[in-house]
């Protein structure tokens, strides 16, 4: 059974089940059909996200235990909302050993403990390596309490180990502590991506799995919890098997997994789920709202602060440094299954980075290894023996551990080479450089836009559909705001070349990113943008890292901040494409309320939304203000499209009522087309016989070329009322009329 639509809740200590609890009432008002939420069992001390699970046999004492959990599922089911919870089944956190009593258990006995099987631990290499000393080595260890410490990290002392200088004690553990600039290249277990706080669970033990998913469908047997989202999948050793074993034990549950499609991939088709948590569907809403006009006026101003042309060779570029740097340790592990391979560890990263998608998934998968080795041998001829051989025991044994760890570190490549790296640098429209999205496709036409909803209708009708997500680089309003630039090339790179030359950045491709997430996120404070400049430009990995900061680059960042953000002009800039970013939003987010598949509502959006990457998208939600301006919407309020973001509510809360309160609307889906010189500019469905969606798109384009005048839309038979405005329409409607008020309508039969 899928809801008719989630809203996203980021639990954490401060908002746990108690707070979420007095937020229902609120949510069904909205007309949310299920609380969507983050990961709920016991996880690091004052974790902010709860996907550093430490314990995964209970619930979250943190959020509020097990009592805190019933009340919460209590005020849901009284209220009619499901709840979808969000589950990590790849790895567990480890950064506070204590806290984790499976790791802490393998720390102090080693393979010995009826742990060590757990974890996914290269035993033939040695102790466990912790990487977690600095610049003072050994010589800061001591021993407290029975525990072997470093400064306020605490390690388990093996029985029998105890004596002589804390030096000599730490030599006798079943682990090695280790400088932390070494992990990334001497680590001998499996983590997830980079992080070494975050060690991999090997689930695909039949025993494993029940351990760690006992707690969770204990929630779906007993009716507590109605659908599972599986954390990154890619990780898995086979996320067939996987999903196939949490299908049987979940039931009728409705069942996601966060698995980012490329631009022409599909889901795997012996995957039993609904679908994905949507990333693909934002590529394509966001896609529409973006003008084909302006790409060439800006990959032209891209080139003049630097940034590559050719985005295909940087991302290659980008997952070599990122597969030969941070995640050299597992090229190691892997290139010590071809001992008699020449070259392996050269053709292992070749291959890794020839990969078109996250992995592929053999035997059924073959397609995509082929394609990966074909590229791998095109640029590098000289591997073409290892590759050959590689390629050949993979298909003969596509269940073996070579298969199974070139297709989990395929998925760690990408995303740290392209999310986490190219996305940072080929900044020539960073709307376009979003999780699951294709920045080398500028905009999406209504007619592919059409296509790929049939495509959906048809495959995974239940998929959920996102826009905002706790993972996006930028919110769903930054990304409208921005989308206006493409309509207004000139005039952006215009003022962008003056600013540059007011405002320099000694990193001229990282100062493009600056500008537009500046403009896109306004109004900012200097703290905000400061904070988002330090992380992308450490994820950038050009002018300083997190291993080897610039100071001086990171200090000029702050200054920049402060001294852009106290420009007139610039702020003016960003008032003056504010109006038709408003524009955009209200269009993109009806179009994701009312497309195929089940919506999401990330928390907060509901009203104008400009975070930035995380952690600035977790802070906290004015729900008070929420509650009041719907509230004022039902009591009559018709807002205008201004500050207060009312006017974005009125289309989410008219939006979601309508997908609880008449799901017989939403089952069919047909393209319709205005006809006149405005034509363009409209995006428009038949959900049903009895609903049409109207958006607007290329606003200012259309405002400069005299607006809706002549152009109409014919609807069929019967009368129409638009649900945001309460006019009735029919026949061969004007869009001067449907759209006078609001760029968009819902009209229902």
């Amino acid at each position: 059974m899928r809801p008719t639509s989630t809203y996203r809740l980021q639990l954490r200590p401060a908002f746990g089940f108690t707070q979420a609890a007095e937020l229902v009432p609120y949510l069904r008002e909205l007309g949310a059909g299920a609380v969507y939420s983050a990961p709920m069992l016991q996880a690091a001390p004052g974790s902010q996200h709860g996907y550093n699970v430490v314990d995964p046999t209970r619930v979250s004492a943190d959020l509020g235990g097990e009592e805190g959990r019933l009340a919460l599922s209590a005020a849901l089911k009284e209220q009619g909302l499901d709840w979808i919870v969000d589950i990590v089944p790849n790895h567990v956190g480890v950064e506070v050993p204590e806290t984790n009593p499976w790791w802490w258990d393998v720390l102090t006995y080693g393979e010995k403990s009826p742990y060590a099987r757990y974890f996914d631990i290269d035993w033939g290499r040695g102790p466990i390596r912790v990487p977690v000393l600095g610049e003072d080595g050994e010589d800061a260890l001591s021993v407290k309490d029975g525990k072997l410490c470093y400064h306020e990290h605490r390690f388990p002392i093996s029985p029998g180990t105890e004596g002589g200088t804390p030096t000599e004690v730490h030599g006798r553990q079943n682990y090695r502590l280790i400088d932390w600039r070494r992990g990334n290249s001497e680590l001998n277990y499996r983590r997830f991506f980079d992080v070494a706080t975050l060690a991999a669970v090997r689930v695909e033990d039949p025993e494993i799995f029940e351990a760690t998913h006992r707690e969770i469908l204990r929630w779906v047997e007993a009716g507590q919890a109605q659908g599972i989202r599986v954390d990154h999948p890619d990780g898995l050793s086979d996320p067939t098997a996987y999903l196939t074993r949490l299908r049987e034990r979940a039931g009728s549950a409705w069942l996601l997994a966060e698995k980012i499609l490329g631009p022409d991939e599909r889901l795997p088709q012996d995957w039993p789920i609904a679908g994905t948590t949507g990333y693909e569907a934002m590529r394509e809403v966001c896609g529409l709202f973006i003008d084909p006009a302006g790409e060439d006026r800006l990959t032209k101003n891209a080139a003049k602060f630097g940034v590559p042309g050719d985005l295909h060779t940087l991302e290659y570029e980008s997952k070599k440094l990122v597969a030969t740097t941070i995640l050299a340790a597992e090229m190691t592990r892997i290139a010590a299954l071809l001992p008699d391979l020449t070259d392996a560890r050269d053709a292992v990263i070749e291959l890794l980075c020839a990969f078109p998608v996250y992995r592929s998934y053999l035997p059924e998968g073959a397609a995509d290894l082929e394609k990966a080795i074909a590229t791998a041998t095109g640029r590098a001829p000289g591997l073409t023996e290892p590759l050959a051989a590689i390629h050949r025991r993979m298909l003969d044994d596509p269940h073996g551990e070579l298969a199974i760890r070139i297709q989990q570190t395929s998925g760690m490549v990408m995303a740290k080479g392209v999310e986490d790296t190219t996305f940072y640098r080929y900044n020539r429209f960073v709307a376009l450089n979003e999780v699951g999205g294709d920045p080398d496709h500028f905009g999406y036409s209504p007619a592919e836009f059409h296509a790929a909803q049939t495509t959906r209708l048809r495959e995974y009708p239940d998929t959920m559909n996102s826009l905002s997500t706790h993972d996006t680089k930028r919110a769903e309003d930054v990304r409208a705001r921005l989308a206006v630039l493409s309509e207004m090339p000139d005039e952006f790179v215009a003022l962008l070349r003056r600013w540059a030359e007011r405002y320099p950045l000694r990193d001229r491709e990282f100062e493009l990113l600056a500008w537009q997430n500046l403009l896109g996120a306004w109004p900012i404070s200097k703290e905000r943008l400061t904070d988002y400049l330090f992380k992308a430009a450490k994820e950038a990995k050009h002018s300083t890292t997190w291993a080897e900061p610039d100071e001086e680059f990171d200090a000029s960042l702050g200054t920049w901040a402060q001294a852009v953000l106290a420009d007139a002009e610039i702020t003016g800039f960003a008032e003056q494409i504010t109006r038709w970013g408003r524009h955009n939003s209200l269009g993109q987010k009806l179009v994701q309320l009312t497309m195929p598949g089940v919506p999401d509502v990330y928390q907060g959006t509901e009203l104008w939304d400009h975070s930035l990457v995380d952690p600035d998208n977790r802070r906290d939600v004015d729900f008070a203000r929420r509650r009041e301006l719907l509230t004022a919407i039902d009591d009559g309020l018709r807002p205008e499209i201004d500050d207060s973001g009312a006017a974005k509510l009125l289309v989410v809360s008219r939006a979601l009522r309508l997908r609880r309160d008449r799901p017989e609307l939403f089952t069919d889906y047909a393209p319709l087309h205005a006809e006149g010189p405005a034509a363009e500019h409209l995006v428009a469905f038949r959900r049903s016989p009895g609903l049409v969606v109207v958006a607007t798109r290329l606003p200012l384009r259309l405002h400069a070329t005299g607006g809706w005048r002549d152009t109409t839309l014919a609807l069929g038979e019967g009368t129409y009322a638009d649900i945001l405005t309460g006019r009735p329409v029919s026949g061969t409607a004007r869009l001067t009329e449907v759209l006078d008020t609001y760029p968009v309508a819902l009209l229902v039969r």
